[in-house]
């Protein structure tokens, strides 16, 4: 059956009962349209073509009607014509190359007498011109950008933004005019002409300077709409013309950017529209966002920016959960640029980690931590920890290591950060990542005034959960080193008073195996219980009938089906019949060598807190943990002194040697780096490698065959270490923070920190530096090559220059960011003079 119009065909398709019936009857009426195209009906044609591109709406096959639609076009009527564009614009793209054919039409069209056919052509045009197509067309579109008629100057710019977009360097030819659609009263003209400027001014940068020149104009077209009284043409919800506004809020945030004068003229009505705007409603809402992206991004004076972070303050209380969002990830972009003005808001940003809408949760997460200073610490962790304990798992493992790395920063105490950590174990203990751990243990063998203070805490919390695995693994580790500290002195309140009753040596001992038997225990654990029982073995303190019962369990363990743990037990069981070597062995361990952290800050440098506040040890830079060089000076100075590759086991210690003892005695010669005495060191890193070849990590399985010699002269602190931007580009921030020492003038270690800027990760980094024939560098391996955002990774340098000269750097950084590959070179001469010392 064949319908005779669309009211019809739709009526039949509707009525089908099945899918299989529909395309039957699809089916049979394309090919009656196929047959009537062939008789060159030109009566039925408009039906047919009605009819098609329903069936094209419907997911059928219609192409074969684009060439009907062409004759439509060229129709006298201006109902065939209509209907033709709208057959094009469905069937047609740019890629079509029957496209070609239509050039003419639309051609003739854009210089119709009736206004409406050339709007039909320039609709056409703005959808589906190809990059040919605009260029032939382009001098049309320029004449009618000056028609006399709104309605055809309207939509000419919006083809014009069509040509920009596919030939950038037509841009010129549309600049003289664009700049006289700004003063047209019309509100469609001025929305299509700021939309067509603001892409000229993205596409061609040099654009901009011209059309700085009209921000005056923009100012007055913007204080018209938010001082004009109700239009009912142009009013949304009480507002004026909202989408103008925002149009003309974005070009003017384009063009103030970087330029006071511009910043200047805007700032006055800005201020007026953050004030005047109803913010009641989401459209006012819109208009006040934008206000804040604007003032945010030109050159505005502290005042108003402080009005717009108050703004997004004012979002973060709106029931709307898109408002709120959109204010926390606005405050998680300029909290750089105004911290203090942003924790005016602390408490409702804080308010924001118990709403229901994740997404909001993690913002608000991504922000508290940002905010977190010296003064604030106590204040801000308390609340991060009190969300700990309520948050989802996804949260806890970021939560445990942003919170420890804030109290390693900040913390006013050795003892405050103590207590932190030990609450994260508590809360998150399942969380806690191995550098978090490794630092927590590092801090608490530096500080021997809380080592029994630290001990009891850890053995009070064991005792009520054993479920958590990095409390069960720091317990076991510290109650094992120092079992003796609490069997001596008792278990320390918080308040640091001893408590009158005493533990004995079985306490401690069934605790401790109580965690070979619990369901929580696992390989990593069972080896840390049977090194802490071991060791507290070969204390005094310990009773001869609990060192018989250690010995029976090594000796059940020595049958073990897990080769790691059987391995110890056995090692550890044939300790006990070696008498006094076994104390040797089994001594206390030397406090670890520590480094600086990725923030260049040391925790040791804070006072104890409820003891003694001296500082037991001083500054000290971090060692490399290679001794391989690597020189690009050749390559990048073309023909420099190349620095010398390491030959042989001798001399890649001897250069080892050399870094460590930049800043001070290095290592002594012996066969275990342990085995000597530990030169002063700063604090634990968070971040700290776990093994290295020159500053092994703490260990309980360790061993030392002499006692340890008393800790060295305390060393004087070092002030905080500057830090110098070398690269800031791409969404990829290099500092550089240099270290010398005055006892070797010439000598620099230059630490390399990267970052990203933006939400995306850097993958395949790969950083070189060269330096000028009369200097040497040294680099070691980059921490890791993917940085991600919100990490911080480092890569170490030493640089040998005659003393008195300056340090310069040729720096070759490539990577890929979003699939693209970013190469970039750069020189770099910002650190201060005499940094070698003085010649």
């Amino acid at each position: 059956m064949v319908y005779n119009n669309l009211k019809a065909l739709i009526k039949g398709i509707r009525s089908c009962k099945t899918v299989a019936d529909e395309r039957v009857l699809i089916q049979q009426e394309s090919a009656a349209i196929r047959a009537s195209f062939r008789d060159e009906d030109t009566y039925a044609r408009h039906n047919n073509i009605a009819k098609l591109l329903y069936i094209h709406m419907l997911g059928s096959p219609a192409h074969f009607g684009q060439i009907e639609c062409l004759k439509l076009v060229a129709s006298p009527r201006f109902a065939d014509k209509r209907l033709g564009y709208l057959g094009i614009m469905l069937l047609l793209d740019e890629k079509q190359e029957v496209l070609t054919l239509v050039t003419n039409s639309l051609k003739n069209d854009m210089n119709h007498s009736n206004m409406y056919a050339v709007g039909l052509a320039l609709c056409t045009f703005a959808n589906i011109a190809s990059e040919e197509m605009s260029r032939d067309l382009a001098n049309e579109i320029e004449k009618l950008l000056g028609s006399s008629n709104t309605y055809i100057r309207k939509k000419a710019a919006l083809c014009a933004l069509r040509v920009i977009k596919k030939v950038p360097e037509l841009t010129d030819h549309f600049t003289t005019k664009a700049k006289n659609l700004l003063t047209d009263r019309n509100h469609g003209v001025l929305l299509s002409s700021i939309t067509l400027i603001t892409e000229m001014c993205q596409t061609d940068p040099a654009v901009l300077d011209e059309f700085r020149n009209a921000v005056p104009l923009l100012v007055r077209n913007l204080k018209s709409l938010v001082t004009t009284g109700y239009s009912p043409e142009h009013d949304v919800s009480g507002i004026t013309d909202p989408f103008l506004q925002v149009k003309i809020l974005r070009l003017l945030r384009l063009l103030g950017k970087g330029d006071e004068q511009a910043s200047d003229t805007m700032n006055d009505i800005l201020a007026q529209v953050a004030t005047n705007t109803d913010s009641t409603k989401n459209v006012g809402n819109s208009i006040l966002y934008e206000t804040v992206l604007t003032v945010l991004e030109i050159q505005a004076d502290s005042g108003l920016r402080v009005m717009a972070i108050n703004i997004l303050g004012k979002f973060l209380s709106n029931r709307d959960n898109n408002i709120r969002y959109v204010a926390l990830n606005t405050l998680n972009k300029v909290v750089s640029m105004d911290t203090n003005a942003v924790l005016r808001h602390r408490n409702t940003i804080l308010d924001c980690l118990r709403d229901g809408d994740i997404s909001i949760r993690r913002r608000a997460l991504e922000l508290s931590y940002a905010l977190i200073n010296e003064q604030n610490v106590r204040v801000l962790v308390r609340e991060l920890s009190a969300f700990l304990e309520v948050a989802d798992d996804e949260f806890k493992l970021g939560m445990t290591t942003q919170v420890c790395l804030a109290a390693e920063r900040f913390a006013p105490s050795k003892r405050w950060h103590i207590d932190t950590v030990l609450r994260v174990l508590k809360l998150a203990g399942n969380f806690v990542r191995e550098e978090v751990l490794s630092a927590f243990i590092r801090l608490v063998a530096h500080t021997p005034e809380l080592q029994a203070y630290t001990a009891s805490r850890l053995y009070t919390a064991l005792k009520a959960d054993i479920s958590q695995e990095s409390l069960t693994l720091a317990a076991t580790w510290i109650i094992g080193e120092y079992s003796e500290v609490v069997l001596e002195g008792g278990l320390v309140l918080e308040d640091g008073e001893n408590v009158q009753k005493s533990v004995t040596d079985t306490e401690l001992v069934d605790l401790l195996l109580s965690i070979l038997d619990s369901p929580y225990a696992n390989y990593l654990t069972r080896q840390y219980v049977l090194s802490a029982i071991t060791k507290m073995a070969s204390r005094p303190t310990t009773s001869t009938a609990q060192q018989e019962r250690i010995s029976d369990v090594l000796t059940s363990y020595t049958t073990s089906p897990e080769l790691e743990i059987q391995q110890r037990a056995i090692e550890y069981a044939s300790l006990f019949n070696l008498g006094e070597l076994r104390e040797g062995v089994l001594e206390r361990m030397p406090p670890p060598e520590l480094k600086a952290t990725v923030m260049g800050v040391v925790s040791e440098n804070k006072p104890v807190g409820s003891t003694d506040t001296t500082n037991l040890l001083g500054d000290e830079p971090v060692s490399p943990t290679n001794g391989n060089a690597t020189s690009n000076d050749q390559e990048l100075f073309g023909g420099g002194s190349p620095s010398p590759a390491p030959n042989g086991a001798p001399s890649q210690r001897s250069t080892i040697d050399d870094i460590l003892g930049l800043f001070g005695p290095g290592p002594t010669a012996s066969p275990a780096p342990h085995m000597g005495a530990p030169s002063p060191a700063p604090g634990p890193s968070l971040f700290d490698a776990v093994s290295s070849s020159s500053s092994p990590p703490p260990s309980l399985f360790a061993t030392s065959t002499s006692p340890p010699p008393s800790q060295p002269a305390p060393a004087p602190s070092l002030p905080r270490l500057a830090s110098y931007t070398a690269y800031d580009k791409n969404q990829l921030k290099i500092t550089l923070t240099p270290q010398t020492s005055a006892a070797k003038p010439g000598i620099v270690l230059i630490q390399a920190r990267f970052q990203v800027t933006g939400g995306g990760a850097a993958e395949n980094v790969t950083f070189q530096a060269a330096v000028p024939k009369s200097q040497q560098l040294q680099m070691m391996a980059m921490s890791n090559q993917t940085v991600s955002p919100g990490s911080i990774e480092t890569q170490q340098m030493r640089v040998v220059a005659p003393p008195g000269s300056n340090v310069r750097l040729r720096l070759r950084i490539a990577y890929s960011m979003g699939g693209s590959n970013v190469q970039d070179q750069v020189d770099f001469a910002g650190f201060p003079p005499g940094l070698t010392g003085s010649a």
